[in-house]
């Protein structure tokens, strides 16, 4: 994927218009425009401000990855801290069944020792 075509993706995936995003990043319409459909390359001036309008790293605007078929993402071999930043990444909805879930899991472990000691401590 060419670089003009990733920052059209990520500017609509992010429910930006191009008229506001070619004015946050100090181009004119019709400039941007050639921008996202290639005819012109974005100096590193208008790839860092670019980076800081749509939330993403500069590295991901170049990378050649197409992000629309993200790769799976394994949380088991990740540290806490970057578990707990992944979690945040999910939208409320799907927060809250993970924290259900938490919960769910919490109160099973939580009964279970409950009868664990209180089998016993009767035996």
């Amino acid at each position: 994927m060419e670089v003009g075509e990733k920052i059209k993706q990520i500017r609509k995936n992010k429910g930006l218009q191009q008229k506001v995003v070619a004015l946050e990043v100090g181009l004119d319409q019709s400039n941007y425009n050639k921008v996202e459909n290639g005819h012109r390359e974005p100096s590193l001036e208008v790839l860092q401000k670019l980076s800081a309008v749509l939330g993403v790293s500069i590295d991901e605007i170049l990378s050649t990855e197409d992000t629309r078929n993200p790769s799976s993402v394994t949380v088991e071999d990740k540290t806490i801290a970057e578990k707990i930043r992944l979690m945040g990444q999910l939208d409320e909805e799907d927060k809250n069944v993970l924290y259900k879930m938490l919960d769910t899991m919490l109160t099973k472990q939580k009964f279970q020792n409950f009868f664990e000691q209180n089998i016993k401590t009767n035996n």
